[in-house]
């Protein structure tokens, strides 16, 4: 995974005539190693550990590398607080969000990706992309 992640990443990189700087590098690692949704936070906090050198700057700048090269995808989940989460090998999910708790619940369901498509095709509308956040109440905050 991290080393296809690193490759895709790289060739991205040379397009815009940058490099995979050793900075860069440990971020990415961190960004893929990472489990479920992290915020930048999080990310310069796992990546200060490999390496201290690492500023929020360079975490803020490589997170929108990152993006633009769909390695990671954003997610804003209310409040204005992006998250971000692996998009590179990963299956295309929905989230269901507490909006008392703020526990994520990712999950896949083909009846509703179907109606999507279907409802698409009767607009004569070509999707490229979605996401679906449903926002309510946990079972523990309900």
């Amino acid at each position: 995974m991290i080393k296809e992640a690193e490759a895709s990443f790289t060739e991205f990189l040379e397009k815009k005539s940058l490099k995979l700087t050793s900075q860069r590098r440990t971020i990415l690692r961190q960004a893929i190693e990472a489990q479920g949704h992290f915020s930048a936070e999080k990310l310069l906090e796992l990546s200060k550990k490999k390496d201290k050198t690492i500023s929020k700057a360079t975490v803020y700048r490589t997170l929108t590398l990152l993006k633009e090269s769909n390695i990671l995808e954003e997610q804003d989940f209310g409040e204005g607080k992006k998250v971000y989460e692996r998009s590179q090998g990963r299956k295309h999910h929905d989230h269901l969000v507490c909006i008392r708790c703020g526990r994520i619940i990712e999950f896949e369901n083909d009846a509703i990706e179907k109606l999507q498509d279907r409802e698409a095709t009767r607009q004569k509308f070509h999707i490229v992309y979605h996401s679906l956040k449903l926002f309510g109440f946990c079972k523990n905050c309900s």
